[in-house]
């Protein structure tokens, strides 16, 4: 049973910075790519980056590239997301999701997912 457990979300002002984790206790994390995931009240579920299993390649929607970075510590079974200048529009709930196949961008394509943390940028 694989359970990720999201955590570092908070309030901070525009400009500012957070960075979010997620622990997964299930045994396929060092063979999944893992991703971050983001929903805003009345939106749709975003893509927001997701890392190869290896740590190498890292994919950024195009609203976050420069200003977050996606990271991955294997040997604690935890991947990071760093994000720098926030805008108001980063608020959203943030989730971590596990593929075991490929690197997919879409949330459909993930195999497991966290509960969620929440994130508010105020402007």
């Amino acid at each position: 049973q694989v359970q990720l457990v999201e955590s570092g979300g908070g309030s901070v002002q525009a400009g500012g910075s957070l960075t979010l984790s997620c622990a997964d206790s299930g045994r396929t994390f060092r063979i999944a790519a893992m991703a971050w995931f983001r929903q805003a009240p009345g939106k749709e579920r975003e893509f927001v980056a997701a890392i190869s299993r290896s740590g190498g390649p890292a994919y950024y929607a195009d609203s976050v590239k420069g200003r977050f970075t996606i990271s991955r510590d294997n040997a604690r079974n935890t991947v990071y997301l760093l994000m720098n200048s926030l805008k108001a529009e980063d608020t959203a709930i943030y989730y971590c999701a596990e593929a075991l196949m490929g690197i997919p961008a879409t949330w459909s394509e993930y195999n497991y997912w966290g509960q969620g943390t929440q994130v508010t940028v105020s402007s």
